[in-house]
């Protein structure tokens, strides 16, 4: 075992979107940071050559991968796995499943990817980016489900601006609406994101068209306003010229991270030349990692998830770059596999690491990174995984517990005339309708995108559409013209589910299961609750009266064959999982149940941090991303706060 000779004031094992906005905003601040990456090298090289041929080798594995799922276009190595929806599979009694990374010990499947490599997993995401709801802090206050967070909205509303900034967010602010939404309360009269909102799509506009102004649909014996709002993406479109912040920056005098105003410099002059502002200062957007001026404005190429072929929609590699190159120092193919303690003593002081060469090779040499501080950045299952390994950060036996995820209800129909999906991102509209409500209090809330993708996730569409035309006996002109009728007037809605915190829901580990190095497998318990049935159940009522409104011609059909599928009421829902993998390591008031403070300092060791989604208590209605970069930011701050004393 081999020991670094210097120390860094932190380390931090992961380079996804949490890790690399605190190793971005500590080394401008002055602070040396040391970065574990378990992926390979070549996908954090930012040389600018080195860095396009990286990223048109992933381009070109998407294009030859028949199944494009989140995770295909990148590396899964042998020796840092990534858990793959790909590997989903029904879980019989009393055997867990175990085709793949994840070990899923049920009763269902957990049904989120993620990737364990540079960039983490926003390289892959969608890159919407709501904010959570004010009333989503207070879950338990307000509806007797689940916990508070240790703070409210307004405290996190700073937080939120800097990830704006840092996403390089797309939006209209007052456009913003729903339940529990103003722009008063939730973003300030005044606020603006960075740049303004990427258009709405022709397929959008085709249903919004259908439902006049004051259109409700009943759920839960109410009846509710139906409302259409375009949806904050983190994607490059028009600088907004109101938009007046150029970086986030730490403030040595008041012990805080700020936004700078952009009157001066213009936008990321820090790290780079400094051009004097001639009265034309707005907010530039963030190009490709290998070139500047690529990837300044989203070209509606369609593969958001999984991968952007300009790079127009945001990845944690466009944070980790500005990073001081001066202060980091980043150690690629290190897969973090302990957090080491002194007996007598709560400080950590060590993480230990596996450095391999050949990523499907079992051979390797085991590392100790030492620093003053230490943040583990990984996703909440990896997070809690090695937690667990070190057997540390657990006196609530709060590690690994409380597991979720978006749990995602789709239903799908034909319009009565095309509306073209395939252009643009992903989605670009949602429903905030059912977000929030006293109905919160007997079942799950959510929000419905509409998508952009024709019946590609449940139905694996158009490829299935030729195969089923095909064997139907369609050949030709025949062919053609029904393909050409069919697909473009394919309609997916889905419900996005929030799952409530629940201690049995989590990752264990077991020595039974271990990778290629030795690590840890995580082990996933997993299942849906009445509070997430009813919803599905719920929500399949508002579809179909939306689909009913709007001429559709309804073709979901659920089945117990699906590997997640729910029974209620007498009735069968198929769900699927989002990729927002949250929980494992909550944040809390009370160290007795939760594993960590509001600022992500565990509970049992003062120079420990945890950075991800894991912190969240709950989970809201929005994709948590976002959520994530604010509480990242938070942090940041009081890191900053502990190396000060």
């Amino acid at each position: 075992m081999q020991q670094q000779t210097h120390e860094y004031d932190v380390v931090i094992v992961g380079s996804g979107i949490g890790g690399s906005i605190v190793a971005k905003t500590l080394t401008q601040a002055g602070k040396k940071v040391l970065l574990l990456e378990a992926g390979l090298e070549a996908g954090i090289d930012f040389q600018k050559k080195e860095a396009f041929n990286n990223y048109m080798g992933y381009l070109d594995k998407f294009y030859q991968t028949a199944a494009k799922v989140p995770n295909s276009p990148y590396p899964n190595l042998k020796d840092a796995p990534s858990p793959d929806v790909i590997d989903i599979e029904a879980i019989e009694p009393c055997k867990p499943a175990t085709n793949g990374y994840l070990v899923q010990a049920g009763p269902i499947p957990f049904g989120s990817d993620a990737w364990r490599g540079p960039g983490g997993t926003t390289m892959h995401w969608l890159g919407s980016t709501p904010r959570m709801l004010p009333n989503d802090f207070k879950m338990k206050t307000l509806y007797d489900v689940g916990v508070d967070w240790p703070f409210d909205y307004d405290a996190l509303k700073p937080y939120y601006e800097m990830a704006e900034f840092e996403i390089g967010v797309a939006g209209n602010v007052d456009e913003q609406k729903g339940p529990d939404v103003s722009k008063d309360k939730n973003y300030g009269k005044d606020y603006h994101f960075p740049m303004k909102k990427i258009p709405q799509s022709y397929l959008d506009e085709k249903v919004i068209e259908k439902f006049p102004k004051g259109f409700k649909v009943h759920f839960n014996g109410k009846a509710h306003d139906l409302e259409f709002v375009s949806t904050p993406q983190g994607r490059n479109s028009i600088p907004n010229p109101e938009y007046p912040y150029s970086d986030v920056v730490w403030n040595e005098d008041k012990h805080k991270l700020e936004l700078q105003s952009a009157k001066r410099w213009n936008t990321f002059a820090k790290g780079y030349e400094a051009v004097p502002d001639q009265q034309t200062t707005k907010y530039t957007p963030v190009g490709a990692v290998w070139d500047d001026h690529q990837g300044h404005r989203c070209e509606g190429n369609a593969s958001c998830v999984p991968i952007c072929p300009v790079q127009a929609k945001y990845n944690a590699l466009k944070t980790l770059r500005k990073s001081d190159p001066k202060l980091i120092t980043t150690q690629t193919q290190a897969v973090a596999s302990k957090v080491l303690t002194e007996e007598g003593s709560s400080d950590v002081i060590g993480i230990e690491y596996k450095k391999y060469e050949d990523p499907n090779s079992s051979v390797f040499e085991t590392h100790i990174a030492k620093g003053k501080v230490y943040v583990l950045a990984a996703n909440a299952i990896e997070n809690a995984k090695i937690l667990l390994a070190s057997d540390i950060a657990n006196s609530s036996d709060q590690v690994g517990r409380n597991l979720m995820d978006h749990m995602v209800m789709l239903t799908w129909g034909l319009l009565p005339e095309k509306g073209f999906p395939y252009r643009g991102p992903g989605s670009t509209t949602n429903i905030p309708t059912m977000r929030d409500g006293d109905f919160r209090k007997e079942h799950a809330a959510c929000i419905s995108p509409i998508d952009n993708w024709g019946w590609g996730w449940p139905k694996f569409s158009p490829g299935s559409d030729v195969e089923n035309a095909v064997a139907a006996g369609m050949f030709g002109k025949e062919l053609k013209d029904h393909i050409n009728d069919v697909v473009p007037r394919q309609l997916l809605l889905h419900f996005e589910c929030e799952q409530t915190p629940e201690p049995n829901n989590r990752v264990t580990i077991d020595p039974n299961y271990l990778d290629n190095l030795g690590n840890y497998r995580p082990v996933i318990h997993y299942s849906a609750s009445d509070y997430m049935k009813k919803a599905f159940a719920e929500y399949k009522k508002v579809s179909d009266q939306i689909f009913e409104a709007a001429g559709v011609e309804d073709f979901t059909d659920y089945t117990t064959s699906h590997p997640d599928y729910a029974e209620y009421e007498g009735k069968v829902y198929n769900f699927w999982g989002a990729g927002h993998i949250v929980g494992t390591h909550r944040m809390g008031t009370d160290k007795e149940e939760s594993v960590v403070n509001e600022n992500g300092q565990t509970w049992d060791h003062q120079n420990l941090y945890l950075v991800g989604c894991g912190n969240m208590p709950t989970l809201g209605t929005s994709n948590p991303t976002l959520t994530m970069s604010a509480l990242a930011f938070k942090t940041s701050e009081a890191i900053l706060n502990q190396l000060k004393d």
